[in-house]
C-alpha cells in the first residue's frame, strides 16, 4: 500500500476559501454485504463546479445518489446550506438533476418538458411561459419549444434536460454522466457551454464522469474515487501534476509505471534490471526501500535534448502520429516509456523504429511513491 507521492515541489491542494455549502461527513453506503462507500467526507463551497471522477464501480454515482436522496446513506450525514438533508426524500431537497439518458417525457413538447416541475400557487401560466422561454434562450433552443424530444438531436435533448433541471432555480445541480451518450465533437462543444452557463448562473454543480478530459476541462476541483473511497481532492492541476496516490498517478492522464528501489546516494533509484535514475525528494527514505515510479509522456526527453542531461541509450519500438504530437515508444532494457514530441520533430530526432536514441528522465518529473512491504 502506497503512502504518498514523493515530489520536491509537492504541496497540499489549496483549501476552499468560500463558506461551505454542501458538507458530507463520514458517509457510508452498503447494499447487503457490499460496501459501496467507505466513510466519505467532503466539503463543497457555494458556486463550485466539482467533478466526481473514477472508473466504473468506484462509488461516484452512489455518492451522487446519496446527495440527491435517491439512495440515502447507511451512515453519516449530508448538510446543504446549513440544513441537514440526510434523511429527507428527494422532493424535499433543493437540487436539479440531469441523467445520462436525458429522461425526457416523449409525449410532451420541449416547452412542456422544461416547465414540468413549475407547479403550485406561485406559478401562473404566464409566469411558467416566461420562465420556460428564458431557459430555452439560455440553453440556445428558443425556436425548439413546440418540438418533441424525438425531433431533436442528442445534444439538443441534453440541453432540454439541463433547462428542466434549472427551472426551479435549484441551489445544487447534479449531473450524472450527462455527456457520455453524445458524439465526441458534440460532447466537447456542450461541455464548454455547460461550464459557461454554470459560471454565469453561479449554481453549485456536481458532475459524475469517468472521462478525465471532461473532468479536467470544466471543474474547479476534482474528487478522484476508487473502491468507494476518495483518493484525492484537488484542482485539475493538483490532480495531474501532484497525484497523492499511485492510483491517481496511473488513472489520471497517461504515464509509464515501473518499480524501483532506493539506492545510494540518497537521490538515486535503481530498477530491477540495474538502471540507475536520479529523483527528487527521496532523502527521508531508507536504502533499499521499494517504490513505485510514474512519469508522463510529455516529461520524457529523447534525442539531443536528452544529451545535456543524465541519459541512457534506448531503442525506438513504435511511433504513433497524433496530429500536433507524435508519441514515440522506447525501451530502456525492460523499461517501456512513451515520449510525446512535436510531430514535425520526429525525423530531426532520429526517432525511427529500431533506431538507438538517447533518453532522459528529468529527476523532478519522476512521481515516486513508497511501497509498504
Amino acid at each position: 500500500m502506497a503512502s504518498g507521492v514523493v515530489r520536491a515541489e509537492a504541496e497540499a491542494p489549496t483549501a476552499p476559501t468560500a463558506p461551505p455549502y454542501l458538507v458530507i461527513q463520514q458517509v457510508a453506503k452498503s447494499f447487503g454485504t457490499f460496501a459501496a462507500l467507505h466513510r466519505v467526507s467532503l466539503t463543497i463551497t457555494q458556486g463550485e463546479f466539482v467533478a466526481f471522477l473514477g472508473p466504473s464501480g468506484c462509488g461516484k454515482t452512489t455518492l451522487l445518489r446519496a446527495i440527491a436522496g435517491l439512495d440515502p446513506p447507511t451512515t453519516g450525514s449530508i448538510t446543504q446550506g446549513g440544513r441537514d438533508i440526510t434523511g429527507l426524500p428527494p422532493e424535499m431537497r433543493d437540487f436539479g438533476i440531469v441523467f445520462q439518458s436525458y429522461a425526457l417525457f416523449p409525449n410532451l413538447s420541449v416547452a412542456q418538458n422544461v416547465g414540468y416541475g413549475l407547479r403550485g400557487g406561485g406559478w401562473t401560466r404566464a409566469r411558467v411561459a416566461e420562465r420556460v422561454a428564458e431557459l430555452l434562450t439560455t440553453v440556445g433552443l428558443p425556436e425548439q419549444a413546440q418540438k418533441y424530444p424525438a425531433q431533436l438531436s442528442g445534444g439538443q435533448q441534453q440541453r432540454v434536460a439541463l433547462a428542466r433541471a434549472l427551472a426551479n432555480e435549484p441551489g445544487l445541480l447534479l449531473l450524472d454522466e450527462p455527456l457520455s451518450a453524445l458524439d465526441a465533437i458534440v460532447r466537447i462543444n456542450l461541455r464548454q457551454e455547460l461550464r459557461s452557463l454554470q459560471r454565469r448562473l453561479g449554481v453549485t454543480t456536481i458532475m459524475v464522469t469517468h472521462d478525465q478530459e471532461e473532468a479536467m476541462s470544466v471543474s474547479d476541483r476534482i474528487v478522484v474515487m476508487s473502491q468507494g473511497r476518495i483518493e484525492q481532492v484537488g484542482t485539475p492541476e493538483d490532480i495531474y501534476r501532484r497525484p497523492a496516490t499511485p492510483f491517481v498517478a496511473g488513472f489520471v492522464g497517461r504515464s509509464a509505471h515501473f518499480d524501483a528501489k532506493i539506492d545510494t546516494p540518497a537521490n538515486m533509484l535503481i530498477t530491477p534490471d540495474g538502471l540507475r535514475l536520479e529523483a527528487r525528494g527521496l532523502a527521508h527514505l531508507l536504502y533499499g526501500a521499494r517504490v513505485e515510479v510514474f512519469i508522463r509522456p510529455e516529461d520524457v526527453r529523447i534525442g539531443p535534448e536528452a544529451l545535456v542531461m543524465r541519459h541512457h541509450q534506448g531503442v525506438v519500438t513504435h511511433v504513433e502520429f497524433m496530429g500536433a504530437l507524435s508519441r514515440v515508444s522506447v525501451e530502456l532494457g525492460r523499461l517501456r516509456l512513451d515520449a510525446d514530441v512535436p510531430a514535425g520533430m520526429v525525423t530531426a530526432l532520429g526517432a525511427f523504429v529500431g533506431s538507438a536514441i538517447p533518453v532522459a528522465l528529468p529527476p523532478e518529473a519522476l512521481m515516486v511513491f513508497p511501497t509498504d512491504v
